[in-house]
């Protein structure tokens, strides 16, 4: 009787320092089978740029800006975030040929937060900090689609040798003065092409210098300028790009602010 009960005594002993062992494994098996997740801390997010700061809300932050016949990039103070070592800089704007990229990984760098530029021939898009994040390939090239065209509601008109504007669908009649927007008086005209049909900016000629107007014949951009760029820069970045002595050109403002 005796040694049944010794005998029972030990195979409880057993039992017991047999699962005591097994509950430990299984929690040293759980931990180690935990997938660690790394703790974002409160303050990893990228903390904004206080260099882009916005004076005007209707200017882009970053302005391209030409310095010893390279370009970089200038902030609405003026100073170069983005160092001059460009040959071309132009304005942080969207690239439909990227947007619509068969390489899909491409497509994020055609949005409006990246600029192309081009350095020894070669053409790149930069961010916000200047990094150069792509380089141009002709196979990563999708097929643009161009926007409906907005149908223009002035157009300049010649009488005498003089440039004025006309409103197209109102227009029958040069010799009445009334049926002018603008009557005919200046060297030159261009209409600028902009997102405002019904409010366009357009380059005058006046006196052998180059302003800017609006089509009530309200100056803009005083006549002091000796060339103004018919090209995109009102559109892509409401600026205009300006020189007085022919050779250095620059970006100013409606407000006729030099950048």
């Amino acid at each position: 009787m005796m040694n049944m009960k010794n005998i029972l005594n030990v195979l409880c002993v057993f039992i017991s320092v047999f699962v005591f062992s097994q509950a430990k494994s299984v929690k040293k098996m759980s931990v180690k089978n935990i997938v660690k997740t790394p703790v974002k801390k409160g303050n990893s997010q990228m903390k904004p740029n206080r260099d882009l700061v916005v004076i005007h809300n209707d200017l882009p932050v970053l302005i391209p800006k030409q310095k010893d016949g390279k370009f970089g990039y200038v902030n609405q103070n003026g100073k170069f975030i983005i160092q001059p070592e460009y040959h071309i800089a132009v304005f942080f704007y969207e690239d439909c040929n990227l947007l619509n990229s068969p390489n899909e990984k491409v497509r994020k760098f055609g949005t409006s937060n990246y600029a192309t530029v081009e350095k020894d021939m070669i053409s790149y898009r930069i961010d916000q900090t200047g990094k150069r994040v792509y380089q141009f390939k002709d196979s990563d090239f999708g097929k643009c689609k161009f926007e409906e065209y907005k149908q223009q509601l002035f157009q300049a008109y010649v009488l005498n040798g003089f440039y004025g504007i006309i409103e197209k669908s109102k227009f029958v009649n040069e010799a009445d003065y009334r049926q002018y927007q603008i009557y005919p008086q200046y060297q030159y005209l261009y209409i600028m092409e902009g997102d405002d049909v019904a409010d366009p900016m357009v380059v005058a000629s006046n006196n052998d210098k180059f302003g800017v107007i609006d089509v009530n014949n309200k100056i803009i951009i005083p006549f002091e300028y000796s060339n103004i760029k018919r090209n995109f820069s009102w559109k892509l970045g409401k600026m205009f790009e300006v020189t007085k002595d022919g050779k250095n050109y620059y970006y100013i403002d409606a407000r006729n602010k030099t950048y």
